[in-house]
This record gives C-alpha cells, sequence and structure tokens, in this order.
C-alpha cells in the first residue's frame, strides 16, 4: 500500500484506507482521505477509467462538497452554467421553466454542468498531485472482508460487492422497466430542457461550446432506427440530433434503482458506502454525482475530524448526515420518473401548469 501524508495531516492521525470503484464518489472519497493523512489504495475492477462524454450537472451543494475537497477551481474552468431551460410537450409548446433561476438566487451560484471525462481527469489530477495513493485496475473483489485496512468504503456502484458482503442482498438492483439513452450532438441545439411525451421523454443540455448533451428514455427500444422512430414527429430540434449523432456513440442501458433503501450506509465500525453503492437512483433529477461528491466530503470529513481511533464514532455521523438526505433524493427522482414517463399526458401537463414558472 503506497505511503504519505498529505500537507496539513496531524501526526500520528493516519490510517489506512481501500476505496472499492474509481468513479465519481470512489475518487472523490480517496481526495478526502487523502487530505485528512490517511493513506488510500483504490480498487477498480475495470481495467481503465471509461471516458465516454456524458455531461454532469453539479447543483451548487455539490460544488461547495467540491470546493472543500480542493477541486472548486479545476470544476469552474471546464463547466459551463445552466440556465433558461424548459419542459415542453412534443409538439414544441412551452409547459413550465425549470427552476434555474431560483436555484441560482438561492444560493449566489448557478447549476454548472461538465462533461464526465473533465470531471474524471480533475480528480485523478487532483489525487496524483495529493500523492499517497495507488490505483490498482483490473482487481474484482470477490470477498472484500479480508481487505487489510483500518476503512473499507464501497464506491463500486449499483452492483457492490461491498454492499453484497455487509448488508447482504435484500437491497439490490431493481429494474423499472425503461430504456435510457444518452450521447453527445455535435452542435449546440440552443433549445434546453425535458420535453415529456406519452411513456418517454426526450432532455438536452448544454455541456460545453460546439455540443450538446441529450439524454432519452423510451419502454422498449433495442436499436437505434427504433429510437429515432419513438421521436420522429418530436419538435425540432429533437429529430435532427438524433439523425445528426452516430449511433457508435451512443450509449443504451436498462433504468435502474437500489431498493428497498439500506437501513444504513455503515456497517462493522469501518465499512462505509458511498453514491451508487450506497443509493443509486434514476436519473431523472441528474443528482447522481451530486450525491456521491456530497456523500464523499460528508464522510471524509466526519473520518477527518475523529482519526482512526474514532472512526466507528465518525461513520455514525456520516450515517446521519447523509442516509436520509440522499435517500429523499432517490425516492423523490423515481417519483419523477414515474410523473414523467405517465399515460395519462393531458392530466401531467395540466399539473405542470400550476408550477412557478409555468407558461
Amino acid at each position: 500500500m503506497a505511503k504519505g501524508t498529505a500537507a496539513g495531516a496531524r501526526a500520528g492521525e493516519t490510517g489506512a484506507a481501500v476505496v472499492v470503484g474509481a468513479g465519481v464518489g470512489g475518487l472523490a472519497t480517496a481526495i478526502g482521505l487523502r487530505r485528512a493523512g490517511w493513506t488510500v489504495t483504490v480498487v477498480e475492477g475495470r481495467v481503465a477509467l471509461e471516458r465516454y462524454g456524458t455531461a454532469f450537472g453539479i447543483h451548487p451543494t455539490a460544488q461547495t462538497a467540491l470546493d472543500r475537497l480542493g477541486l472548486g477551481d479545476a470544476l469552474r474552468a471546464h463547466a459551463v452554467p445552466y440556465r433558461d431551460a424548459r419542459i415542453r410537450r412534443p409538439d414544441g409548446k412551452v409547459l413550465a421553466a425549470l427552476p434555474l433561476e431560483r436555484i441560482e438566487r438561492k444560493a449566489g451560484r448557478p447549476e454548472l454542468l461538465i462533461s464526465r471525462p473533465h470531471l474524471i481527469d480533475a480528480l485523478l489530477a487532483e489525487l496524483g498531485r495529493l500523492g499517497g495513493a495507488e490505483i490498482t485496475y483490473g482487481r474484482r473483489l470477490a470477498d472484500p472482508a479480508g481487505l487489510p485496512a483500518d476503512l473499507v468504503v464501497g464506491a463500486d456502484g449499483i452492483n457492490s460487492v461491498v454492499r453484497t458482503a455487509y448488508f447482504g442482498r435484500r437491497s439490490g438492483p431493481r429494474e423499472i422497466g425503461t430504456v435510457a439513452w444518452i450521447g453527445i450532438a455535435g452542435f449546440e441545439t440552443g433549445v434546453y430542457g425535458e420535453t415529456w411525451g406519452e411513456g418517454r421523454f426526450f432532455g438536452m443540455t448544454p455541456v460545453e461550446p460546439g455540443r450538446t448533451n441529450w439524454y432519452a428514455t423510451v419502454p422498449e427500444a433495442t436499436t437505434a432506427d427504433e429510437l429515432r422512430d419513438a421521436f420522429a414527429d418530436w419538435h425540432d430540434p429533437v429529430p435532427r440530433v438524433l439523425a445528426e449523432t452516430d449511433p457508435a456513440t451512443w450509449i443504451r442501458y436498462e433504468m435502474r434503482h437500489l431498493h428497498p433503501a439500506l437501513p444504513a450506509f455503515v456497517a462493522g465500525g469501518r465499512v462505509a458506502l458511498v453514491g451508487d453503492a450506497a443509493h443509486a437512483m434514476t436519473p431523472n433529477l441528474g443528482q447522481g454525482a451530486c450525491t456521491a461528491l456530497l456523500d464523499a466530503e460528508a464522510l471524509t470529513r466526519a473520518v477527518a475530524a475523529g482519526g482512526p481511533a474514532g472512526l466507528p464514532a465518525a461513520l455514525r455521523a456520516y450515517d446521519a448526515e447523509r442516509r436520509r438526505s440522499a435517500q429523499r433524493v432517490a425516492f423523490a427522482s423515481r417519483n419523477l420518473h414515474r410523473f414523467t414517463t405517465g399515460r395519462r399526458p393531458a392530466l401531467r401537463d395540466a399539473l405542470v401548469r400550476l408550477l412557478p414558472g409555468a407558461g
């Protein structure tokens, strides 16, 4: 295991941690632990990190978490603000505005969008700058119980081996019967937000100059042609986005969430779960990366305050701070999915018009 002490670490207060998973939550946790003076090994099952270019929405609260982790400047160097987005019907009629202006006014900063590769690269660069951490790729754990560490962090996604080892199989991935597609168009649409139809929706956001992030959900679509057919009569520029984006770059997946909710995010006085391992949710609220970052910052802040000797109390504090909040977000995201893909669009649209900012 790599050794070393980050600047500002207190003598005698370091411990050894293993973080399982090198996604956003895992890398952010490793950074926070290194800043607290812990030695860290990150174990990643993939032989290399994926570099697909979808966008993450970073809420102001998650931006604050990144600031505390020393990554705020790196985020802002590549992120774009998200403003002026609308909810529309398939014919293009605007139903309401997304509450982005209200979020910015309340927080004093806008929601930001950043491509996944930029965020992953920023996390890797900061971890490398801190030193004292090691990332092992291509290692799939069969049993995390034997890991030689004071702290084991499960950041290994919805199929978490760490969660299964310590919490069993009662909570696990559950399909919700919807197929999601995501991609990047090579032009700026200038039309952002979401369009809600019967049983399906289509969203577009900025991501960086000259490109547009898009995502779509349908009950079933197994090919690119089927997806294009599903949105062929929707308002511009939805058909153009699908027509002019190379299907080889699209990502298709069955939407899933973690169910039922876990009774705790910690176990055994030395194990903690973060991100999708703890509360995988549907993507409807765009909060997956945000909640992972908030988990990472809260966990490492609690651990830094107590050191290895105070680890059980620190994990209890982390669980108390994050579990109910994250699970409320996951519950709200699942309910929003039901609402946006409802089979009674006229009733849904009428309810949307009652919201603040409705057209």
